[in-house]
């Protein structure tokens, strides 16, 4: 093979694990990302993704890759079913103890950004589960899981090393979420990796993404949603009237 394509991989896997990082951390320092709609926002994350899925298959296409190894693997019915409730089953228990854990404050609550993200009217919602949402299981799903996990692989000889990269290398694309969304969304691509690396085959990883998100922006989001304006409600009536037996001291005073 010719030294341009292994070139072309290198950069183009150096922009996926480095540069959507950084661009995700400078997104979230930006004051005015706060301002734009989330129509917008919705639109401009749809439009990058599809940008590097488009890359990623012209790089592969420049070095004679074949689908099979970026997962583009037809898997039978009864295999496909068992993966896809395996890989929701699981992210909806770990969902519940991270909720859990952060009602007991043992888990930081979530970013304002993430906030700011999720879906108010009906509009929004119809936006985020019917394009974002299958947008984002099929785009980092090849992305991470199919074309950088096969080359992390390949050149580390090892397919747990391009496993364990491939997932870190997602987690750091959250950092938008502070390090909690980080740890939990490499976790969520560990998982989503697994019947990859299993069954050779994507599909049954972009169904379930696509279900967890879809999930995850129109019920989580409202309830996330409800939780926040309770906080926000309770921190303000403190503010107001005092911690509590404040004025029973005020009262023996």
């Amino acid at each position: 093979m010719s030294l341009l394509p292994q070139l072309t991989s290198v950069i183009f896997a150096l922009l996926v694990v480095v540069g959507v990082p950084i661009l995700s951390f400078l997104t979230m320092r930006d004051p005015k990302i706060c301002f734009l709609p989330r129509p917008v926002l919705y639109a401009s994350a749809v439009v990058s993704q599809w940008t590097l899925v488009t890359l990623a298959a012209a790089v592969a296409a420049e070095k004679h890759m074949h689908p099979r190894d970026l997962g583009l693997h037809p898997v039978s019915p009864a295999p496909f079913s068992w993966w896809v409730v395996f890989l929701i089953t699981v992210t909806a228990l770990g969902t519940a103890l991270l909720m859990l854990l952060e009602a007991v404050r043992l888990w930081p609550r979530e970013s304002e950004l993430l906030y700011r993200l999720l879906p108010r009217t009906r509009r929004e919602k119809l936006w985020a589960v019917l394009v974002v949402a299958p947008t984002a299981a099929i785009c980092e799903e090849f992305l991470y899981r199919g074309y950088l996990l096969n080359e992390l692989a390949g050149w580390a000889h090892s397919v747990t090393a391009g496993w364990i990269f491939s997932s870190v290398a997602f987690g750091l694309a959250h950092v938008y979420q502070r390090w909690h969304g980080i740890i939990r969304a490499a976790l969520l691509g560990a998982l989503l990796a697994y019947p990859v690396v299993r069954a050779g085959s994507l599909y049954p990883s972009m169904c379930a993404h696509f279900i967890i998100d879809a999930a995850a922006f129109g019920w989580l989001g409202a309830t996330l949603m409800r939780d926040e304006e309770h906080n926000r409600l309770e921190a303000a009536q403190m503010m107001i009237s005092g911690p509590p037996g404040s004025d029973d001291t005020k009262e023996e005073s």
